[in-house]
């Protein structure tokens, strides 16, 4: 039996990439999916695709970084499918440069859509949960936000905030059966990663001890296990694929 049969899921920025590919893990399982992205052209064609694994799936345009956008769209989601179960922080964004040539705008715009984005979608749903008494929340955080990353100043803040905000959370949510997580990626392979120049892949490479990327299959494989029965017991806590990279005490 799907272990997530009869459970409806929300993935931020899963039109594409890492969030895509988080999306299909949970349908795989039986999920019914909600396709949220910036990118509607992207979104349906994505909702499509999952619903030909036999869940129902639509998609759903929210600007994660507005609060009454995404606390309006949240609602409409739950009216659609019935309730949510699961949602799944992903959407994310990166305006890498050094700390001196930082402009404020590329500070606030990551600060807003991968921290402020967190909170906004949090709280909306947590309304939903806590009168359902059930829940499972999953943060895509990153390693950058535990090790940090020079050029990363405003996206290693972001992460380093969204695991803050999920330890937080999980305590505040714990008597109503919500239990919330972070899932931190290292590098990952994607479409970024693949434009990468060689030599900076082979940097990459020798940092990382199992000496290979991430798939975005792996994080999916995590954010799965946090979504699902077998973790009912688990909160407030940061599971890191990352390849060995960072090895906490």
């Amino acid at each position: 039996m799907s272990k997530l049969k009869g459970k409806v899921a929300l993935v931020t920025g899963s039109a594409q990439g890492i969030g895509k590919a988080i999306a299909q893990a949970l349908a795989k399982e039986g999920a019914d999916i909600v396709i949220s992205d910036i990118n509607m052209e992207l979104a349906n064609a994505t909702a499509l695709e999952i619903a030909k694994l036999g869940v129902k799936a639509i998609a759903l345009k929210i600007n994660v970084a507005d609060h009454d956008e995404a606390e309006k769209a949240i609602k409409e989601a739950a009216v659609q499918m019935g309730k949510i179960d699961i949602l799944v922080n992903n959407a994310g964004i990166t305006k890498d440069t050094l700390l001196m040539r930082m402009k404020i705008e590329d500070w606030k715009a990551v600060i807003d859509i991968n921290l402020t984005g967190v909170f906004n979608c949090t709280k909306a749903v947590s309304t939903l949960m806590m009168k359902q008494r059930y829940g499972k929340i999953v943060n895509i955080a990153s390693i950058v936000g535990e090790m940090g990353n020079a050029g990363q100043a405003n996206y290693s803040a972001s992460k380093g905030g969204v695991i803050a905000f999920t330890k937080t959370v999980a305590r505040e949510l714990a008597s109503r059966n919500i239990c919330v997580n972070a899932v931190a990626p290292g590098f990952i392979q994607t479409a970024m990663t693949d434009k990468l120049p060689e030599e900076v892949k082979t940097a990459m490479l020798k940092q990382i001890p199992l000496n290979k990327l991430g798939q975005p299959e792996d994080v999916a494989a995590a954010v799965l296990f946090l979504s699902g029965p077998e973790s009912d017991y688990i909160t407030g806590q940061v599971i890191n694929v990352n390849g060995g990279m960072l090895m906490n005490t």
